[in-house]
């Protein structure tokens, strides 16, 4: 008689913790309420682990870089674990959890997060930290961000912080409870449509141009850990028009980067080289590049990835070759789909 009463007591305990799970993921914003960033960061966890690069970062990564245009043209297999605005104490616990699947050759990191040294919005914590499994690099990484208001318990248990979306639920919350759709091309979000650079605002002066303690603490930290792995570490600066890269900012980047015997590289400063027009090949007026843009700093990246890392040509592996052959098909699908949408020819 004890032993079935407390059978049941599991099982009814078993019942109440499915029934919260159930709960908390339909009332967890989905994919499809329009905030695509929010699934970039698990999509990482369903990929095979054999990257010869990976980059890390915020927008100015995953819709910068094309991953397909680097394995087609080079041979070059690279993931993007970039979400927006991505703080730099977030992009090295990324790293740090990378790490635990694979060892990539080559990191690179986009350094405009360097101008952030404290927790900024909970919005943009939560469209990197939510996507991470739970391991010890993602409760490090929330501590690390969570601005004041935050508590660590609405991360442990979602449905505390989305319990007062019961309002706002839709078909969609349910019809994606448990498939996601997918929104990238190994981290990649592609967008073919065209919004030329027209008059950027003048940058305005900063009080201090000097990066926080706490910034470079972290960039110590992906140096050091990638020093530690035997992982060749790339700092850039994406060429986006805006927001505006300070002078002082570059000398900072450029000491840094001569002081660690670290390949640093500008992409502002090589538009022309890559062949890029922002009047063609941004977007949105020139703060990210399109599918265009992102294909032609693809290939001119690719190129120095070839001349001045460790990476090869690995399109005569027969296995791999015929996971990108799957990609490179869904990558075109996507942007034929794109082009009809967009009216793009």
């Amino acid at each position: 008689m004890k032993g079935r009463k407390i059978g049941r007591a599991i099982a009814a305990a078993g019942i109440v913790v499915c029934s919260l799970a159930l709960l908390q993921r339909i009332l967890t914003p989905k994919v499809t309420d329009g905030i695509i960033e929010r699934a970039l960061i698990a999509e990482y966890y369903e990929e095979a682990k054999d990257h010869d690069v990976i980059f890390i970062g915020d927008c100015e990564v995953y819709e910068n870089f094309s991953p397909a245009v680097l394995w087609e043209k080079y041979g070059i297999n690279s993931y993007i674990r970039g979400s927006a605005q991505q703080l730099i104490w977030q992009s090295y616990y990324l790293l740090e959890d990378t790490l635990r699947y694979e060892t990539p050759k080559v990191v690179v990191f986009n350094v405009l997060s360097m101008q952030y040294d404290k927790p900024q919005k909970e919005a943009y914590n939560r469209m990197t930290l939510e996507g991470m499994r739970w391991s010890a690099s993602k409760v490090k990484s929330i501590y690390a961000s969570m601005t004041s208001k935050e508590n660590f318990e609405d991360y442990l248990f979602p449905i505390l912080r989305y319990h007062s979306r019961w309002s706002d639920l839709k078909l969609s919350d349910l019809e994606n409870l448990f498939q996601v759709p997918r929104v990238s091309h190994n981290g990649y979000y592609m967008r073919v449509d065209v919004k030329a650079a027209g008059s950027i605002p003048d940058p305005v002066p900063l009080a201090e141009y000097q990066f926080g303690s706490n910034a470079y603490l972290y960039l110590d930290k992906i140096t050091q850990l990638c020093k530690d792995k035997g992982i060749q570490l790339i700092l850039i600066k994406a060429p986006s028009l805006y927001p505006h890269w300070y002078d002082q900012w570059e000398t900072q980047m450029e000491e840094y980067a001569k002081e660690h015997e670290l390949l640093y590289l500008n992409f502002l400063e090589c538009t022309e080289e890559a062949g890029l027009d922002f009047q063609t090949d941004t977007y949105d007026g020139g703060l990210h590049l399109n599918l265009s843009g992102a294909e032609k700093l693809s290939n001119y990246f690719g190129r120095i990835l070839t001349e001045k890392t460790a990476v090869t040509d690995r399109r005569g592996e027969a296995e791999l070759a015929a996971v990108w052959a799957e990609k490179l098909a869904v990558y075109e699908q996507e942007k034929q789909k794109q082009y009809i949408q967009y009216g793009v020819n």
